[in-house]
């Protein structure tokens, strides 16, 4: 009886440590970022051009909010609420332009196709001297702790050479993603190594100890059986 309460309480223990360690190497959050592209986008005064941003893994976010803001803007002063406008918001499948900047009004649009894959990126047309500056693309309703990225856009004026290519970035193209998810690929191999190490050496020691109690027991009849036999000589 006391073998086998032995024997559940172990694997009861090791059940806890292997569940221990999974939810120490899961983050609380989904493994879901925004991420944006961490060069600087050149567009040509008059030109159109788009400012890439996307969520990765691909996710569904037509049902999602989705913000694009200029993070240097302040706020109105004459606004008692003290609210900070949008270069583009989509919100309840649709855009919203109650919060829209006057100056970007007809200028921008998401990619509909897109956001299905988790493409976020902003078309702006025309471009002005006005719209050079750092870009912020949110989704707050995401679950993750990387909701934004920042990208920053900067206008040259327009020439005979000035190119400026106008590309949908495709959301399957990771910008940099081997550098931006090293930290979290190392933080996993380091947590599978030391699970699969501590399971080992677990398993091993609940192994080795049912072996000993084992021969305890086997060893007690015998034990039992020559004491009985000496007595029976005295």
């Amino acid at each position: 009886m006391d073998l086998e309460l032995n024997h559940s309480f172990s694997l009861y223990s090791v059940t806890l440590v292997v569940l221990l360690l999974i939810f120490s190497c899961t983050p609380a959050e989904g493994n879901f970022r925004v991420i944006g592209s961490p060069e600087t986008i050149v567009a040509a005064l008059g030109d159109d051009t788009i400012l890439p941003c996307h969520v990765e893994p691909q996710i569904d976010v037509t049902g999602l909010t989705v913000e694009w803001s200029k993070p240097d803007l302040k706020p109105d002063p004459n606004d008692r609420l003290r609210r900070v406008e949008y270069v583009h918001l989509y919100r309840d499948a649709r855009e919203d332009l109650d919060m829209k900047i006057a100056e970007y009004v007809k200028r921008t649009e998401l990619f509909a196709d897109g956001l299905t894959r988790g493409n976020i990126s902003l078309k702006i047309t025309n471009v002005t001297f006005e719209d050079e500056g750092r870009y912020q693309c949110f989704i707050p309703k995401l679950k993750s702790h990387f909701k934004s990225s920042i990208i920053y856009l900067y206008v040259e004026p327009k020439s005979v050479t000035t190119e400026t290519p106008l590309q949908t970035p495709d959301p399957k193209e990771k910008i940099d993603i081997n550098e931006v998810c090293a930290g979290e690929v190392l933080i996993t191999a380091v947590c599978v190594s030391a699970l699969l190490t501590i399971l080992t050496a677990v398993v091993f020691a609940v192994y080795w100890r049912h072996k000993l109690q084992k021969q305890e027991i086997n060893r007690e009849p015998v034990k039992g059986a020559l004491h009985k036999g000496h007595v029976e000589r005295c």
